[in-house]
């Protein structure tokens, strides 16, 4: 079986979404972005940093999934033969294209712009990048937000686990930090106590972020790094930590087979968002963040 490795999270309060597993596909154009300015800067973390060795810069025609978004005219889809435009379950208001506006490297990144209901979620999605992966997978998207995460529960990130019942492992927001939520039991990583919030990082608004993520489906493993940095409290390891994992843990043998990746948003408490996202690379070692 193969091993993924993630780096993003999100927490939720039990989501309205139907039972449904239809697929709407919609193309739309987001309009235009009112901020112009693109920098660069890292998360709040409490975590050490991790030495940058064995995190080289990495050539991204050697990957099985590296996609900078130049490739086609902006206000258009995402290039069709990396990604499909869906909204699962049912549509709404959300929206997405290619976008001029911001880009963290070259002249375009993708432009989300997702409605504050969970029917207003839109996401592209690939499969057959995960589908080529070999254990461990690992991944890499440089995201900006509009405003930082709020404290109802969000995703802009999901991957479909057919071990799980067809239930997504999402990566968003909550308690405005960073986390994983595991869509079947609405488990969180980390759980939602002072300390497990200590434990991760806000994602700062208007400002371009590096979140990597790491995944062993054979153990069951989780790794998530933000502009470099592991997050502790966005692990799952063989050691158990009181107030963070014990959630996550509740499912002892949860060993996901994953079968989609997926980028977007999605709301389940009313935040609406326009993000960028950029440099968006899946690969069987890390990928690093130059």
């Amino acid at each position: 079986m193969r091993r993924l490795v993630l780096l993003l999270a999100a927490c939720s309060p039990a989501d309205p979404a139907t039972t449904s597993e239809a697929t709407t596909t919609t193309t739309t154009t987001a309009p235009p972005d009112p901020t112009t300015s693109s920098t660069t800067s890292s998360a709040a973390s409490t975590s050490t940093p991790e030495p940058t060795t064995g995190a080289p810069a990495t050539d991204c025609a050697d990957l099985p999934l590296c996609d900078d978004f130049e490739g086609v005219p902006a206000g258009d889809p995402p290039d069709a033969a990396r990604w499909t435009v869906t909204s699962p379950n049912c549509s709404g208001a959300g929206a997405l294209a290619v976008d001029a506006a911001q880009a963290h490297t070259g002249a375009q990144s993708l432009r989300v712009d997702g409605g504050g209901g969970y029917c207003d979620h839109v996401f592209v999605a690939n499969t057959a990048a995960i589908a080529a992966l070999a254990t461990p997978v690992y991944g890499r998207v440089w995201l900006r937000l509009a405003a930082p995460l709020g404290q109802g529960h969000t995703t802009f990130m999901t991957l479909r686990d057919v071990a799980d019942g067809d239930k997504d492992l999402r990566m968003g927001g909550q308690s405005e930090i960073l986390m994983w939520n595991r869509e079947s039991d609405d488990a969180t990583l980390p759980s939602l106590s002072p300390v497990g919030i200590s434990m991760s990082a806000a994602i700062p608004a208007a400002t371009w972020t590096c979140v990597e993520f790491m995944i062993d489906e054979d153990e069951g493993l989780l790794t998530t790094w933000v502009d470099g940095v592991a997050l502790s409290g966005l692990a799952v390891d063989s050691e158990p930590t009181p107030d963070v994992d014990q959630q996550w843990l509740g499912k002892p043998m949860w060993r996901p087979s994953l079968t989609d990746f997926k980028l977007g948003w999605e709301s389940y408490a009313g935040q609406t968002m326009t993000l960028h996202i950029d440099d968006v690379a899946l690969a069987d070692r890390r990928i690093g963040c130059d």
